[in-house]
């Protein structure tokens, strides 16, 4: 089937497609996923191990030297990277681009298994995976209101129950940390007069806890045709069990007088709140701070219209019931909105300044009209390749659209011009239609696909750079295909239409201009 031809006597069908084309096109817009930059996924696993009150020199000789020696011998591994701080270990392991992430995360799991001798007060190993698309997209920063007197960092419990619960709820947000409280704790504040007046110390203390606080199993007991499971519960899940427990009995004693000790005898035990590990102070203030990452792919503009939902909420709800205030510091869709907006407008501003250059040198304003709607056809045409192909709206693809606008009007320009020379020769509107797209359509054809290939190894990179800059990539590469495909079916078609007046056998005269020609 001759295209071309096809084209020109199937005016209605084109305009369809057209329509559906620019249809299309803006419901894909409605659907792709708005965000700053696109999702640049890194090869990493982080292995995060606490272990609180350790120091350094301790966290490195006694756990990360044990999980290095595991870890060193990984398939895909590329680098491999320790920190040793208090309280803390990490491991940060950088495997090869293209590595099989879930894959990578159970050999790193299998290894850490195999890792034994840990201390007794160390917590399990975290394995967490890191990328670019971790930034938080929102903070807040919440205060004691005016006459609240508790100390703000008494509020981490209330955060992390109250406040992440909420926005984690939000669609689109993935997790939430909080900075600047501390968690309420069950404390043992033990006296040193008394523990030297026993004859005491701190570890017999911790191995008597220790071994009061356990719940086993004790047999079974058989009654006739039944059989009775015995377990033997000796969970300390209050203070007055806390202070009612025997330090050490008067069998044990080794001087005279001192008898059965308990362990209120040498401790108060009481609720408290741990030390904050960070202190944050906001305008002068003591505040909490509190984050929010988004999922993977999520809409950042939908997702924070949920989010300030979830917010307005919370302040009309328990934060002014607790005395406190809650205020957002930092909106990443601030920044996103204004990217697209300067883009968008520099776009309108392009294809403007490109329809007066047509203008000004084909001197037609039926001419300038049909390579004019070239623009919007290819322009709106490759969002639905963009939805596709699981691309976002971002400020990189965007400027590949707004590089796109110059590029699409190349081919009509080409197709139009030779169509008008042929016209003013003297042939019908359709036949010069016909035979000026004919004539160009192999040089235009190799002028885009060259244009494309420039992209293929962006397209086909997986480092990070090539993870940035491949919205862009996808974004000239299509536009500039289909306006290959605007060039031999629309211009044709809207040619045959609009230049059936004829055509000026020498332009109107355009001073300077014509004087290089």
């Amino acid at each position: 089937m001759n295209i071309i031809r096809y084209s020109i006597e199937r005016p209605i069908a084109v305009i369809s497609a057209v329509l559906m084309a620019l249809l299309f096109g803006y419901l894909a817009l409605t659907t792709i996923p708005i965000q700053l930059t696109p999702d640049v996924r890194k090869p990493v696993i982080t292995v995060t191990t606490d272990w609180p009150g350790s120091a350094p020199i301790e966290v490195e000789r006694e756990i990360v030297n044990k999980q290095e020696d595991e870890l060193k011998g990984l398939e895909g591994l590329d680098s491999m990277t320790s920190a040793s701080r208090t309280d803390q270990a990490e491991i940060t392991l950088e495997f090869k681009v293209g590595t099989n992430m879930d894959r990578a995360l159970l050999l790193v799991s299998n290894r850490l298994d195999r890792v034994s001798g840990y201390p007794a007060e160390a917590d399990e190993p975290i394995l967490a995976t890191s990328g670019s698309e971790d930034n938080p997209i929102a903070w807040f920063i919440m205060k004691r209101a005016e006459g609240n007197t508790t100390p703000i960092h008494h509020y981490g419990d209330f955060a992390e129950d109250i406040i992440r619960e909420a926005f984690e709820r939000v669609e689109g947000i993935s997790g939430t940390n909080v900075f600047g409280g501390s968690e309420r704790e069950l404390q043992i504040v033990v006296s040193p007069e008394r523990l030297a007046r026993y004859g005491l110390t701190i570890p017999q203390i911790v191995s008597r806890l220790q071994a009061e606080n356990v719940s086993v199993s004790a047999g079974h007991v058989e009654e006739g045709k039944r059989r009775y499971v015995v377990r033997a519960q000796g969970q300390l899940n209050n203070i007055e069990d806390l202070n009612a427990v025997v330090i050490r009995s008067a069998a044990e004693g080794e001087t005279a007088g001192t008898g059965r000790v308990l362990l209120r005898d040498i401790a108060t035990v009481g609720f408290g709140f741990k030390e904050p590990q960070t202190r944050i102070r906001h305008r002068g203030d003591p505040a909490i701070a509190i984050n929010l990452v988004r999922e993977t792919g999520a809409n950042v503009i939908e997702t924070m219209e949920g989010v300030r939902i979830a917010r307005d909420d919370l302040i009309a709800g328990p934060i002014t019931a607790n005395g406190l205030t809650f205020e957002q510091v930092y909106d990443e869709t601030l920044y996103i909105n204004g990217a697209i907006d300067l883009v968008i407008q520099n776009i309108w501003v392009g294809g403007l300044l490109a329809a007066a250059v047509l203008m000004l040198f084909l001197r037609s304003p039926q001419a300038t009209l049909i390579v004019s709607i070239a623009i919007p056809i290819s322009v709106v045409a490759s969002f639905v390749a963009m939805s596709a192909m699981g691309r976002t709206l971002n400020v990189i693809s965007l400027a590949g659209i707004a590089f796109a606008v110059g590029m699409v009007v190349d081919a009509a320009i080409v197709v139009l011009e030779n169509i008008y020379r042929l016209r003013q020769k003297g042939l019908s509107a359709v036949e010069a239609a016909y035979q000026g797209a004919r004539q160009v359509w192999g040089a235009i054809l190799v002028s885009a696909l060259t244009t494309v290939m420039v992209f293929i190894p962006i397209l086909t990179m997986e480092l990070e750079a090539g993870q940035l800059f491949r919205d862009i990539a996808v974004a000239i590469s299509v536009s500039v295909v289909l306006s290959l495909v605007v060039a031999i079916t629309v211009i044709p078609a809207l040619s045959a239409k609009l230049l059936r007046k004829g055509v000026r056998e020498k332009p109107i005269f355009v001073p300077v201009v014509d004087h290089f020609a």
